[in-house]
């Protein structure tokens, strides 16, 4: 037996996070089924220790609630709580609690704090929740104080499963973190994609682990998050189970946000970029897979960013990816998205609006054109 992920998020630093003597209940949507679970806590990016205390994992019940009777008092080391060091995180000891596929779980926990800087991931397309100021963790319906669309502190969820069962890593930008998407929704291609694997290969096959940031790149680091290459050996090798792994990154080393000459992405630099990741996922002995570029003319989301010199980058890349030996197989996903008539565009029932992200429908046909017998 093994833990594999069923649920991940990436570590970023929150700068505008601030806090103290708080209760946290964080939402997420699991993938694998299992009995025994544990909680990842991380203190990546915070710059002094951090305590999480009283801590539990249970069924969602409703908006805020959980379902009381599958609530479990997480320990750390036999302790109540873990003070985690700036820079580390903290793994809870294992519990029983029965966590069906697909599972609404929430994680509930007091942070005394102070808190100056915190560890989470910005853009959750998920409700969240902060209590007024004490000690509510054990509370089935957790006073509210606010709700936030951010995941604090608590970065996985991991069940025990067969070695046999595969942990799928999804490395990638906003694409794969589901921006612009309805919150609440599920409608990332990483969650259309579990749902795909238990409804045809069962409730115990695959986790899927999404670890997607918003404004990722390949080359270079943004002030949210590090690179792709810098990132991947915390993001990839590191998670629990992990068998697979599927890349979609590049497309915000062509945009450049900044447009700083210096930061101007390249073919070969890209292409050198993902045969590096290729390296390293199969020195680790994961299956590695590559998703091509996806169309953004005309962009809105950032005006400006496409152009017909990065657009001839992006066709040369794609023209790499699919003819290359380095990674195991390519997912098409430009020619799932892709306008036939102005290839350079989203179809415009896939785009939705801003001509990059796409709609909550273009996320899960992304989910729908993988092929499941890559993971056979």
């Amino acid at each position: 037996m093994r833990f594999t992920g069923t649920w991940t998020t990436s570590p970023q630093p929150l700068d505008d996070s601030a806090f103290e003597n708080l209760t946290l209940r964080m939402m997420a949507r699991g993938s694998i089924a299992g009995k025994r679970a544990r909680v990842r806590f991380s203190n990546a990016h915070g710059v002094e220790p951090v305590t999480i205390a009283d801590a539990s994992i249970a069924l969602r019940r409703g908006e805020t609630g959980i379902e009381f009777s599958s609530r479990r008092a997480l320990t750390f080391g036999g302790e109540a709580r873990a003070t985690i060091a700036a820079g580390a995180l903290a793994l809870s000891d294992p519990v029983e609690i029965d966590l069906p596929a697909l599972a609404d779980i929430a994680i509930t926990f007091h942070v005394p704090g102070p808190v100056a800087r915190s560890t989470g991931h910005g853009s959750a397309r998920q409700t969240n929740y902060f209590s007024p100021p004490g000690n509510h963790a054990a509370a089935a319906d957790m006073p509210i104080g606010r709700a936030i669309d951010s995941w604090f502190f608590a970065t996985g969820v991991e069940v025990e499963t067969s070695v046999a069962t595969r942990g799928i890593v999804t490395l990638g930008d906003s694409l794969t973190d589901a921006n612009v998407s309805t919150p609440n929704a599920n409608c990332r291609w990483p969650d259309q994609l579990a749902r795909r694997l238990v409804a045809a290969r069962g409730p115990h096959f695959a986790g899927v682990m999404n670890q997607g940031i918003g404004g990722n790149r390949i080359l270079r680091d943004n002030p949210n998050a590090y690179s792709g290459l810098r990132r991947f050996d915390r993001d990839v090798i590191a998670q629990p189970g992990a068998t697979h792994l599927i890349v979609l990154l590049g497309t915000n080393d062509l945009r450049n946000r900044r447009g700083d000459p210096a930061e101007e992405a390249t073919a070969p630099g890209l292409i050198a970029g993902l045969k590096q990741m290729a390296a390293r996922a199969k020195a680790a002995d994961l299956k590695a897979y590559v998703g091509t570029l996806m169309p953004y003319e005309n962009e809105t989301f950032v005006p400006g960013c496409w152009t017909p010199e990065r657009e001839k980058v992006r066709l040369a890349v794609n023209a790499w990816i699919r003819g290359n030996d380095a990674f195991d197989a390519v997912i098409d996903f430009e020619k799932a998205l892709q306008d036939p008539v102005n290839p350079s565009k989203l179809l415009p029932k896939w785009d939705c609006g801003d001509h990059l992200h796409p709609s909550d429908a273009g996320y899960t046909h992304m989910g729908d054109a993988i092929d499941l017998a890559l993971f056979d």
